[in-house]
């Protein structure tokens, strides 16, 4: 009963906003220096669910994920949205854009049964996970498909997005045998 239990790794995805092509590749190198490689690329979508971001990032954002290679200890969200944090203000000096926010790094984490988003505002829906940082289950995974929430953000519901986070929850099973099979 008062046995406590590690919890399995999940597969670290990041959410990239991005006012061009150009940031979007800058993203993408300086993420997997600064947090490890990647084994997944979402293909790049326009982001047109909302027009929240054009004022920072500007009128056409592209929208892309990456998933991180190795499986993460849950425990690290909140660590994992502070280097995001850092690496956003650092391609905002870096880049030469017209927008004060060129790069907008929402980092999650996806397990087998859900996707889970770390998030620096706190709401009704969102827990305290420390160091000044929330997450909130985004999406579950049920019954062989990804299923919304009330709260999920819209651009999440897509069925594009969705068959990017199978094909990083498939890698994460796969993962998951293999190191079961290796003990």
């Amino acid at each position: 009963m008062w046995e406590l239990n590690t919890p399995q790794p999940g597969k670290i995805l990041i959410g990239i906003l991005a006012a061009d092509a150009s940031a979007l590749a800058a993203a993408r190198e300086e993420l997997t220096t600064e947090l490890g490689p990647a084994d997944l690329l979402s293909d790049i979508w326009p982001f047109t669910d909302t027009t929240y971001y054009c004022d920072e990032t500007g009128p056409h954002i592209l929208r892309q994920f990456l998933s991180l290679e190795a499986p993460a200890d849950p425990g690290t969200l909140a660590d994992i949205k502070h280097q995001t944090n850092r690496i956003e203000q650092n391609l905002a000096q870096a880049l030469s854009s017209e927008f004060p926010r060129p790069i907008n790094l929402d980092p999650g984490l996806i397990e087998p049964s859900k996707l889970v988003l770390a998030t620096t505002k706190n709401f009704s829906h969102r827990i305290y996970i420390g160091k000044k940082m929330y997450a909130e289950v985004t999406l579950v995974f049920d019954k062989g498909a990804w299923r919304p929430l009330p709260y999920t953000y819209p651009d999440y519901r897509q069925q594009s997005y969705g068959a990017f986070f199978s094909q990083v929850r498939e890698k994460l099973l796969r993962q998951l045998r293999s190191a079961t099979h290796e003990r």
